[in-house]
C-alpha cells in the first residue's frame, strides 16, 4: 500500500480531519494532522517501519516529525508506542507524558502511559493514570484499579472500591478471591465473628459473609463451627459452589468418602472456582484415595476434569504420586493415560517402563521398550529397558543385540553405562560366553568406581 492510499483510507475512516473538525472532535489513537509534505512523508514512514517491527527506524522518522511540528501530540504518541515496543520505558514514558500535556483530552495517550507503567510493574505510578482513565470508562478501569490497590497493599481502598463495584455491576469471582486474600491479613480479620453472624441473620443470601466466617473459624481451629457455617451456606444458597469447597474438606476430615466425592465433583465442575483451588482439592483427594483405593474410579473421573489443563499434565503427576508410593499398577495406568494424550513425552515413557521393570512385567517391558525404540531410535535408556526385559525373559541373544545397539548412545551417564555393562554380562552369561560376561562385569565395576571417586 502506498502513502497516498494509506492516507486516503485514514481520511475516509475519519482519522484525518480538517483543522476545524479537529478542534471539535477528539483524535483517535492513530489520528494525525499533517502540516506539509515533509511531515507527512516522515509520519508515513514511521507507520510503515512500525508495521514491520523496525522500531528504531520508526523512532528516527518520528523524531524528525517532532522537529518539524513540536506541538504534534500524535507524533509523541506514536513515538511512545515505538519506545514501548523497544522496552525503552523511560523514553516511552517521556513521549506519552508529552502527548498528554499537549492533548489531555485524548484517552489513548493516557492509556499509552498506563501501558508503560504496567510493563514496568510500577503499580504506584500506574494508579493516578488509571484514576484519570476512569473519566472515560469508569467501571472498566475501576476493575484495574482494584487490582492495583491489591498489588500495592492498599486494602482499605480495594475494599471500598470492590463494595462500590458489587453494588453497580454485581459480584465477580476475581473480587471474591481478593476478599479472601484480604481476610488472611491479621488486621483485616474483623468484623468479628459475632458481627458476621449478625450479618448472616440479617441477610442470609449474602455469600461473602459465610465465606469470611468460615475462614475465621478455620483460622482459629474451630473446625466444627466452620463446618456448621458451610452447611448453613449450602442450605441458604443451594447453588453455592463455594460451600462445596469447605464441605469437601470437612467430609475428608470426617472420612466421609461418598460425601467428599459429591462435593469434589461440584468444585471441579464449577466455572466460578479458581483452578488453583480445584488442584488443591484434587491433591487432597489423591492422598485420600491412596489410603482408600475403593475410590479409584472416582479418582479417574476427577482426573478427567483436569486433563485439559495447559500448565500441569495431571495424569502424569498422578502417575508419579503412585510411583513414589511403589503402587506400580496404578502408576502405569496413569502414565498410559498421559501418553495417550501426548505420545512424545519421553519422561512419561521412561516412567512407564520403570513401572514394568519394578513390577517384573518383563514381557511387557520388552514389548513396550521395543515399540518406543522405533519412535525414539537414539534414546539409550530404551535399549537398556529392552535389554533388561529380554534378559529376564531368557531371550539372551535379543538382549545382547539391543544392549550393544544402544550402548553407543550413552552420553555422560555413568550409572546408565554401568547398567548396560551389567546387563550385557547377564546376556553373555546366558549365551555361555563366560569370558565376555566377566569382561562386562569388570567394566561395570570400573565405571561405578570412577563415579564414586569423582
Amino acid at each position: 500500500m502506498n502513502k497516498r492510499t494509506l492516507l486516503g483510507i485514514l481520511a475516509l475512516s475519519g482519522l484525518l480531519l480538517c483543522p476545524a473538525a479537529m478542534q471539535a472532535q477528539q483524535e483517535e489513537p492513530d489520528q494525525i494532522a499533517l502540516a506539509n509534505d515533509e511531515f507527512e512523508n516522515s509520519f508515513y514512514e514511521a507507520l510503515k517501519q512500525k508495521g514491520i517491527e523496525n522500531y528504531d527506524k520508526a523512532v528516527t522518522s518520528l523524531q524528525k516529525c517532532i522537529r518539524l511540528k513540536p506541538e504534534s501530540a500524535a507524533a509523541y504518541n506514536e513515538l511512545g508506542k515505538n519506545y514501548l515496543s523497544l522496552k525503552n520505558y523511560p523514553e516511552a514514558e517521556r513521549a506519552f507524558k508529552k502527548a498528554t500535556e499537549l492533548n489531555p483530552q485524548n484517552r489513548w495517550y493516557w492509556q499509552g502511559l498506563y501501558d508503560v507503567y504496567y510493563a514496568m510493574q510500577d503499580w504506584n505510578r500506574a494508579i493516578p493514570i488509571v484514576q484519570k482513565l476512569t473519566e472515560w470508562r469508569k467501571e472498566y478501569y475501576q476493575e484495574d484499579l482494584v487490582s492495583l490497590y491489591m498489588y500495592t497493599v492498599q486494602y482499605d481502598k480495594a475494599i471500598a472500591l470492590m463494595n462500590e463495584l458489587d453494588e453497580k455491576v454485581g459480584k465477580s469471582d476475581k473480587r471474591e478471591m481478593y476478599r479472601l486474600q484480604i481476610m488472611g491479613e491479621e488486621q483485616y480479620r474483623k468484623p468479628r465473628k459475632e458481627e458476621l453472624e449478625e450479618a448472616i441473620r440479617k441477610n442470609p443470601k449474602e455469600e461473602s459473609n459465610y465465606l469470611n466466617l468460615i475462614y475465621l473459624y478455620s483460622e482459629s481451629n474451630q473446625e466444627e463451627k466452620a463446618e456448621e457455617v458451610a452447611k448453613k451456606l449450602e442450605k441458604a444458597i443451594p447453588g453455592s459452589d463455594w460451600a462445596q469447597v469447605s464441605l469437601f474438606k470437612f467430609h475428608l476430615n470426617n472420612n466421609e468418602g461418598d460425601k467428599a466425592v459429591q462435593s469434589l465433583f461440584r468444585v471441579l465442575e464449577s466455572k466460578k472456582i479458581d483452578g488453583k483451588i480445584k488442584h488443591r482439592a484434587f491433591n487432597e483427594f489423591l492422598i485420600f484415595v491412596n489410603n482408600n483405593p475403593k475410590y479409584n474410579n472416582d479418582l479417574d473421573k476427577a482426573v478427567s476434569y483436569l486433563e485439559d489443563d495447559k500448565n500441569v499434565n495431571v495424569p502424569k503427576e498422578v502417575g508419579k504420586f503412585f510411583f513414589n508410593k511403589k503402587d506400580y499398577k496404578r502408576a502405569a495406568d496413569y502414565f498410559t493415560k498421559s501418553l495417550a494424550a501426548n505420545s512424545d513425552d519421553i519422561e512419561a515413557v521412561e516412567l512407564l517402563l520403570y513401572t514394568y521393570e519394578n513390577s517384573a512385567q518383563n514381557e511387557l517391558l520388552l514389548k513396550k521398550a521395543s515399540d518406543y525404540i522405533d519412535i525414539f531410535p537414539t534414546h539409550a535408556r530404551l535399549y537398556y529397558f529392552a535389554g533388561v526385559g529380554a534378559n529376564a525373559a531368557g531371550q539372551f541373544k535379543k538382549a545382547k543385540d539391543f544392549l550393544e545397539s544402544g550402548a553407543d548412545f550413552v552420553v555422560e551417564d555413568p550409572e546408565l553405562e554401568a547398567g548396560f555393562n551389567t546387563q550385557l554380562a547377564k546376556a553373555y552369561e546366558g549365551l555361555g560366553d563366560t569370558k565376555k560376561a566377566n569382561d562386562y562385569k569388570t567394566r561395570a565395576e570400573k565405571v561405578l568406581k570412577q563415579k564414586r571417586t569423582r
